[in-house]
């Protein structure tokens, strides 16, 4: 008898602290993702109003509905499934945060357009087409689909376009970085003043890298933050140039000027592929809009000359 009580008083120990250790872990990711959110919130913040006076200068449309737009759009999006939160968060990341969006807002917005587009699509079938009652649920269904996916296609859309813009940036904005280091001032100081000098892409994650080291990141996890953003290649190379150069304690202005001799090479190479795609990119408008008017001009005042001859 004493055995079995010592058995059940064990597994009933056993499934406590198994209960108890879930829940503690569960209040940790809780609180890790607060403290996540609260430290994003800061960070947006501390980027939105760095300059005096900036709060004044927002317009009723920014300071009132804005903020109730995207609180709508959370709401709404909160009724997603947690599953591929992650990468969706990485890609607005990497767009920038375009209108301001979080993934709940992104969310949002799909189920909303999902739901515009499939009562449209219903109402264009059944009311405007006339057409029975199933054809205007398949063609609500299907540009509810449209509707679900659109806003992906235009997030990539944002996400190519400002990778392009700091690709294209990025060499002038090295070439000032390595003149001030090789003049005695700091990463910090140098990228600090391209991006007071500069308003793009690129200077907007150098503001969010001085910023996230002012709120007590350490420049090794601000960097390597915005190289897992950005997702180009040409940032990732000079960031880890730049890492091992203050790790090992390399001179950060070489680093920097065998860095900016590399970018230059590189974009003289992009301009010359460019150069050789013009003539075939040149190809089908000649084929298909040039040549075709070309030939109407020229033998147009033939053709009833033809016709007639031929007639005859």
């Amino acid at each position: 008898m004493p055995y079995d009580l010592l058995l059940g008083l064990a597994v009933s120990l056993s499934v406590m602290f198994f209960w108890l250790g879930r829940r503690v872990a569960a209040s940790n990711v809780a609180v890790d993702d607060q403290l996540d959110r609260f430290l994003e919130d800061d960070l947006e913040a501390a980027l939105r109003f760095s300059t005096p006076g900036s709060l004044t200068r927002l317009s009723f449309f920014e300071r009132v509905i804005s903020p109730l737009w995207r609180g709508a759009l959370g709401r709404v999006g909160g009724l997603a499934p947690q599953r591929n939160v992650d990468v969706l968060t990485q890609r607005l990341d990497t767009a920038g945060r375009p209108y301001g969006l979080n993934v709940l807002n992104f969310l949002g917005l799909k189920f909303i357009l999902a739901l515009v587009f499939a009562a449209a699509g219903f109402l264009l079938g059944a009311a405007v087409l006339q057409q029975p009652l199933a054809v205007g649920l398949l063609l609500g269904l299907a540009l509810a689909v449209i509707g679900f996916y659109a806003p992906n296609l235009w997030l990539g859309m944002v996400i190519r376009a400002r990778q392009r813009e700091i690709l294209r940036a990025l060499p002038d904005a090295l070439d000032m970085i390595v003149v001030c280091a090789e003049a005695g001032q700091s990463f910090d100081q140098a990228i600090k003043r391209v991006g007071a000098r500069w308003h793009n892409p690129l200077t907007e994650e150098f503001n969010r890298i001085l910023a996230e080291i002012t709120l007590g990141r350490t420049r090794r996890e601000a960097l390597s933050s915005a190289s897992d953003r950005i997702q180009l290649v040409e940032m990732s190379n000079l960031i880890t140039a730049i890492l091992q150069a203050d790790q090992l304690g390399v001179s950060i202005a070489k680093v920097l000027r065998v860095q900016a001799d590399q970018m230059r090479i590189v974009r003289r190479q992009r301009a010359e592929e460019l150069a050789r795609q013009a003539a075939i990119k040149l190809l089908f408008p000649l084929v298909f809009l040039i040549f075709p008017a070309m030939l109407a001009v020229l033998l147009g005042p033939a053709i009833p000359v033809l016709l007639e001859t031929l007639g005859s």
